[in-house]
């Protein structure tokens, strides 16, 4: 666990990702089974002990510290883990040995609610305080240290010569501490098959096309960048399996989809749903806001999946019945897919259609003009391009259309995670609504630049008015210039808004907040 804690610190205060690799590298050579196998799970996200809760954390410190002096401490501080460790009183007498990773994933896998307070207390007791630290960040699941489980992967692919994209095609059919994948790694055994069942195939990414760059229309086909969220679905050996693009199986969350593909294939596409009572034409998805609604839940009511249908709008073929067809170049995967997909259930799935222009100018003209709720901008593939893994230069662009603005004012700000953790970078910004209230519209934690993050923390900590733990209320004078993809009606928040993919794009120190955009102007734009 110590080895394990100060992987966990050092990999918070590492910027780099050339060095965030050497050190979990370094780690997973260093450490033994089953340890190294559980800190793979941690970090990739794949461990879940859902032992302790923040609410059990302040009840455990509570009675051991002031309750003044924590309180100003976390307020300070802005991280529970930190502030715990930090305060969590040396016990008397000779401190227990530390317990290794192993023994603390044995102690609260399957925890009981009951047990758990004297459990974590005796944990935290036999730690010091990175160890402290480490602990309740597992525990708890909230690692938040600037590792992707992409990240994690592939520092194990170099520390063992691995190829991660290898890594990627076994990943999920294997299961924590994962002995057979370091076997497999050490060289003691072979590679880890997943057999006859569904695994999951690492996507084929795109690269932004830059402003001003055309290209031969000859060479590549257009398709539209759908809003949804891109998924893997396969069937193998009677079983199908949904995968996010991050590669987590979120096929309970739509076994309406799930349960309608029985022949042995690997699509590539976009999960969308349907509003109530739509047809299954190209135009008719939902938006984004319907699909979050979906989204996360393990057993979804049968009310809901009659309310908003799921269906895949197929862009690719990975493989059928069997045979891996990645290598083909574009043109003769979409000849297969097209010829497939009239023979799969039509309310589940759908032929992502090839956008006919007879020039660039067109096209231009056809994605600017493109404001379907489902719709980003266009996909430009080459007809010749091999499905491979990974963003490959020349090979895949979307060119994605024009982000909307609007005029918001700061009404709160909450410090970051990781390299962020001092400074105020979480913001969440209002509009007015018509009796002159201003409502949040949104939150956006990028699109500003060091310098702008800097002049924020700054003005948050000079006009503050209220202060509820992390988060600071601020005076409502700052303008933010917002830009976002597209904005839904949404009953789930007050303004009756939900926008997607917010950022900052500019401070407008210029600007009075009273001359900031309205509600009702941005709900002209829902969709």
């Amino acid at each position: 666990m110590e080895s394990f804690a100060r992987l966990l610190d050092a990999l918070l205060y590492t910027r780099s990702r050339n060095a965030k690799l050497r050190l979990i590298a370094d780690y997973l050579l260093a450490t033994p089974d089953p340890d190294r196998g559980w800190a793979l799970a941690a970090l990739t996200g794949t461990l879940d002990l859902k032992a302790v809760q923040p609410s059990l954390l302040r009840a455990l410190v509570a009675e051991r510290v002031d309750p003044t002096l924590f309180a100003l401490s976390y307020d300070f501080v802005g991280d529970m883990a930190e502030t715990v460790s930090l305060l969590w009183p040396e016990p008397p007498g000779e401190k227990p040995p530390p317990p290794t990773l192993d023994e603390v994933v044995g102690q609260l896998s399957g925890l009981s609610r009951k047990d758990a307070p004297a459990v974590v207390a005796a944990l935290l007791d036999r730690l010091d305080v990175q160890g402290r630290y480490a602990l309740i960040k597992l525990a708890t699941g909230a690692m938040r240290i600037g590792v992707s489980a992409r990240l994690a992967k592939t520092g194990l692919a170099q520390g063992f010569g691995l190829d991660v994209e290898a890594v990627e095609e076994v990943w999920h059919g294997l299961s924590p501490p994962f002995d057979p994948l370091f076997a497999w790694a050490s060289g003691a055994a072979p590679a880890p098959t997943a057999g006859d069942v569904p695994v999951f195939r690492p996507f084929m990414l795109a690269s932004p096309l830059d402003d001003g760059e055309t290209l031969d229309l000859s060479d590549h086909v257009a398709e539209w960048k759908w809003d949804g969220i891109r998924v893997q679905i396969v069937h193998a050996g009677g079983v199908t399996r949904l995968f996010s693009r991050t590669g987590d199986d979120i096929s309970g969350s739509f076994p309406d989809v799930a349960q309608a593909l029985a022949r042995p294939l690997a699509i590539d596409g976009e999960l969308l749903v349907r509003g109530a009572g739509q047809a299954d034409a190209v135009a008719a998805a939902g938006s984004f806001n319907a699909l979050q609604q979906r989204l996360g839940r393990k057993s979804p009511a049968a009310k809901l999946m009659t309310e908003r249908p799921a269906f895949v709008r197929a862009y690719d073929l990975l493989s059928v019945d069997g045979e891996d067809v990645r290598a083909l170049p574009w043109h003769a995967r979409r000849e297969r897919l097209e010829a497939l997909i009239p023979q799969l259930d039509p309310d589940r799935f759908e032929l992502s259609p090839v956008i006919a222009a007879a020039s660039w100018d067109q096209l231009s003209a056809l994605r600017d003009g493109a404001r379907d709720a489902a719709i980003e901008g266009l996909m430009l593939k080459r007809r010749d391009a091999p499905y491979v893994a990974g963003r490959k230069v020349g090979l895949w662009f979307k060119w994605k259309r024009e982000p909307h603005t609007a005029d918001c004012v700061l009404m709160y700000a909450q410090r970051g995670h990781g390299k962020r953790s001092s400074l105020y970078s979480d913001f969440t910004f209002g509009c007015w609504a018509a009796d002159g209230q201003l409502l949040p519209v949104g939150k956006a934690y990028f699109g500003f630049t060091d310098a702008e993050l800097a002049m924020l923390d700054k003005w948050v900590r000079g006009h503050t008015t209220a202060r509820f733990g992390p988060v600071r209320e601020v005076e409502k004078s700052l303008v933010l210039e917002i830009a976002f993809d597209s904005i839904h009606a949404s009953t789930r928040h007050k303004s009756g808004l939900a926008m997607r993919f917010p950022r900052i794009s500019r401070i407008r120190t210029d600007k009075p907040a009273a001359e900031a955009d309205t509600v009702a102007a941005l709900l002209k734009l829902a969709t």
